[in-house]
């Protein structure tokens, strides 16, 4: 049985339609929901992946893309993110997964999706590759794509003291005049996680370049009023 026909089952073996319906209903999904919850879902995936290890970085590839691409049920899609994060596979993180990530973005086009591949996956990326991520992240941060732009403002949230401030500006300012709740979001969650090490400094941002509103909330969310 290949892998994906392996997920499938697995999936609709740990379903509960009866839930199906309302978790369809709060992630706003065009896509159907099984009704599976993370953590049956995540028992079932890790005996799945068990039993059909992959040998080399291409198949590994293919094998994710082949989940998301083909998938009926948005439980599937979530399975391709958690492949692509598999223990088995931390040595093919290498930059030829950025085509994949990419692809995997723009077509999920929903947080649900591109949060965990953004914070993650890229994130990883960024941290063992930054001269060639670095200039793709200020690429992504001016793409007309909102996706891809929450990514590049994403992509340093486990950095804490890590982080590179002037890449973090410059992934952010694109965005700071969008009105998309998403947008706004990921700039106050992005700076939030950077207040966490150095709260003088998101307050200085914060206040030098007028952020009110959401993104103005979310980044003080933690920060002493004084």
């Amino acid at each position: 049985m290949s892998l994906g026909k392996a997920v499938r089952e697995a999936l609709r073996e740990a379903a509960d339609p009866g839930k199906a319906a309302a978790m369809r209903a709060y992630m706003k999904s065009s896509m159907p929901f099984l009704g599976v919850q993370a953590v049956p879902r995540r028992a079932a995936l890790r005996q799945v992946f068990a039993d059909h290890r992959i040998a080399t970085a291409p198949e590994w590839r293919r094998a994710v893309l082949e989940l998301w691409r083909e998938a009926e049920y948005r439980e599937e899609r979530y399975a391709a993110v958690e492949l692509t994060g598999h223990r088995f596979y931390r040595e093919f993180q290498t930059l030829y997964t950025v085509p994949m990530y990419e692809e995997m973005i723009v077509t999920g086009a929903w947080w649900d999706l591109v949060d965990e591949l953004a914070t993650h996956r890229m994130s990883g990326l960024l941290a063992a590759f930054p001269d060639s991520m670095r200039p793709l992240m200020l690429e992504w941060a001016h793409d007309a794509d909102l996706w891809k732009r929450r990514t590049a403002i994403l992509c340093q949230n486990r950095f804490k003291g890590r982080t590179d401030t002037a890449l973090l500006y410059a992934c952010i300012e694109p965005s700071l005049s969008d009105n998309d709740f998403f947008a706004r979001k990921a700039i106050g969650w992005a700076l939030r996680e950077y207040a966490k090490v150095n709260p003088r400094e998101v307050v200085r941002y914060v206040r030098a370049k007028g952020i009110s509103g959401l993104s103005r909330r979310e980044a003080l969310k933690n920060v002493p009023a004084s």
